[in-house]
């Protein structure tokens, strides 16, 4: 397949963009390398794929509708893996307006190039920020996620929504994937684990909010490109049995479905560092601080529809994969 990903100097784009090039799968690969974080770390991500040949480089802000029209137009992709976006809860109280700007104008320049170009399948990034207020737990694709707490979530939510109506009016199979707090080596540096680890190292104290008594569903980032494969393949299909009169969230009379892709096991943020603590041999002196304003006491994912239909489960755990991020922390900035 030739399959376009946005955000492929990311996290998750560029670890997606490996596995997909090693599977003989052609790779557009869309990024602006802007500067939220350390442009660095981004074009080393982009090193691992660049020598590949079949790996396009295309360096476009998804906000730029001419410019998004002529890729599509261009490369004729099969399929598209939209990953950019505008992320972080906490930046979103402080620039709001960014994230309309990619999660929203940029999406929208998405689904036209897929509309406009025979676009087989669209997967995209939401979030399990989308389940906001909610307190039942686990978290349920079937639930009704209605009340963001953050910008960042809202528009993750309408992401949703937005590819609902062009999945009905144009027939256009798109799947939305729910992820839990990725984490992992190549990982973001504005995400705990990378910060922690940094301050630990250097000595300094680590903010640790909710006093630590956060719970999040910390995910793999093998296990969550497992799942992206999984249902990249996997092309949403209308759910004939849909009504109405009892609406599912999680599917449609229209080719749509929405994933999970979380570890279905939540872990205490004490425990998460006292495991980064056994990894680094050193000890976190730690701020404890309360609640941030857009953040949820905890997260954990039913994979329940994951599991049934591409018969997959994420199972890392958080020690091995602590273990493993260190390893490449230390052997990445030479520590």
């Amino acid at each position: 397949m030739k399959v376009l990903i946005t955000g492929a100097a990311g996290f998750i784009g560029n670890n997606l963009a490996l596995r997909l090039l090693e599977r003989g799968d052609e790779v557009i690969g869309i990024d602006n390398l802007n500067d939220y974080y350390d442009p660095a770390l981004k074009e080393a991500r982009l090193a691992r794929v660049a020598d590949n040949p079949g790996f396009t480089d295309v360096r476009i802000d998804l906000e730029n509708r001419d410019g998004m029209a002529e890729v599509f137009k261009k490369h004729k992709p099969n399929r598209v893996v939209n990953l950019a976006a505008q992320a972080g809860v906490r930046y979103s109280l402080e620039n709001p307006n960014s994230y309309i700007d990619t999660n929203v104008v940029g999406f929208m320049n998405i689904l036209e190039g897929c509309r406009y170009n025979d676009v087989e399948h669209l997967v995209y990034a939401s979030s399990s920020s989308v389940y906001g207020s909610n307190t039942k737990m686990p978290f349920s694709v079937h639930d009704n996620v209605d009340h963001p707490v953050s910008i960042y979530a809202a528009t993750k939510k309408a992401n949703e929504l937005m590819a609902h109506t062009y999945s009905h009016l144009y027939r256009l199979p798109t799947t939305g994937l729910r992820f839990f707090t990725v984490y992992g080596p190549w990982g973001r540096p504005d995400m705990a684990l990378f910060l922690f680890t940094r301050k630990i190292l250097a000595g300094e104290p680590i903010d640790v909010f909710n006093y630590g008594k956060h719970r999040r569903d910390f995910t793999y980032i093998d296990d969550i490109v497992e799942g992206v494969i999984r249902t990249l393949d996997h092309v949403a299909q209308p759910n004939p049995d849909w009504s109405g009169d009892h609406p599912d969230s999680a599917s449609s009379t229209a080719p749509y479905a929405l994933y999970n892709i979380g570890n279905n096991e939540p872990v205490e943020l004490m425990h998460y560092i006292e495991v980064l603590e056994d990894c680094l041999g050193k000890k976190a002196e730690k701020n404890m601080l309360p609640l941030q304003a857009g953040d949820v006491p905890a997260t954990y994912a039913d994979v329940q529809d994951l599991i049934r239909d591409v018969d997959y489960k994420p199972d890392m755990s958080v020690e091995q994969g602590i273990a493993n991020f260190v390893a490449w922390y230390r052997d990445y900035y030479k520590v």
